[in-house]
């Protein structure tokens, strides 16, 4: 990150370290408030806040995110291959999600927790993969010498884990938008809220852009890359339209100015060449 900032400051652009409180439209663009009271002022605005991931309330959870409590099978399905993993129904998602981590491992427990136990096409699936379903709530993780042991369920048996892959609620962070009307919705997957664009990053607020999990949840970060570079084409070629309508409406300003000069000096020649032959 601090190479890509450093790459930023060559290309002769500044970098503020700071968090956003607020942003507001203030003709003939916007205002950025940060935290400390700072102000930037901008003329567009592109948006890659990312989003944050809303885990289920399971003690233990939390802080195993990352290292043995895991959600995608194409960031960690390697490093956990061939190892007894559990899959924590928490999302529409949830079965899916363990038929994708099946594909690293023939151990694979569902675990239904507070969703009702999969049933009629959803069940044939689990059973044909041979996923083994547990129908019932997890009340913990179980840690022993720093690495995941087991699920601990709400009747106090434990199932043997080494691995847990969870779908956590997706949620774009957009709090301090709320001045310019720009809200998040729920992404058409369930998975989540995103601010929606079209292919440009475009955003129904005139002159806000979005680009990565802001708006895709499931980008990952050469996607977001991808898209916040075509979303800075799109911003500097509206900003160039925006220069070139004004500088066509100055020229015509001018023009009218000129003629109008134009046309009351030939008057003014007209009315003294009356004058001078006594008319």
């Amino acid at each position: 990150m601090e190479r890509g900032r450093a790459e930023v400051r060559g290309y002769g652009g500044q970098v503020v370290s700071g968090e956003v409180g607020a942003v507001a439209r203030e003709e003939p663009g916007f205002q950025v408030t940060l935290t400390d009271g700072r102000t930037v002022r901008a003329l567009r605005l592109l948006l890659a806040t990312g989003l944050v991931d809303k885990l289920p309330d399971v003690p233990g959870l939390r802080s195993r995110w990352g290292r043995d409590v895991v959600h995608c099978p194409y960031c960690h399905g390697w490093e956990i291959r061939d190892r007894p993993i559990g899959v924590l129904g928490s999302g529409p998602l949830s079965v899916h999600q363990a038929l994708l981590f099946r594909q690293w491992s023939d151990d694979i427990t569902f675990f239904s927790h507070t969703l009702p136990v999969p049933t009629g096409e959803e069940a044939e699936q689990l059973a044909a993969r041979g996923v083994r379903v547990v129908d019932a709530e997890v009340a913990s993780l179980e840690i022993a010498e720093d690495r995941l042991v087991g699920v601990r369920l709400r009747d106090g048996s434990l199932v043997k884990r080494e691995a847990l892959a969870v779908a956590p609620r997706m949620a774009a962070r957009t709090g301090f938008l709320t001045a310019l009307g720009l809200r998040p919705v729920e992404h058409p997957s369930g998975a989540g809220e995103h601010i929606p664009s079209d292919a440009t990053g475009r955003t129904d607020v005139p002159g806000v852009w979005v680009a990565g999990n802001v708006t895709d949840l499931s980008a990952q970060v050469g996607a977001a890359a991808a898209a916040g570079a075509t979303a800075a084409a799109h911003i500097n070629a509206d900003l160039v339209a925006e220069e070139t309508r004004r500088a066509v409406a100055a020229a015509r300003a001018r023009d009218e100015v000129a003629f109008s000069a134009e046309v009351e000096s030939r008057v003014c020649e007209a009315v003294l060449g009356d004058r001078r032959h006594g008319l």
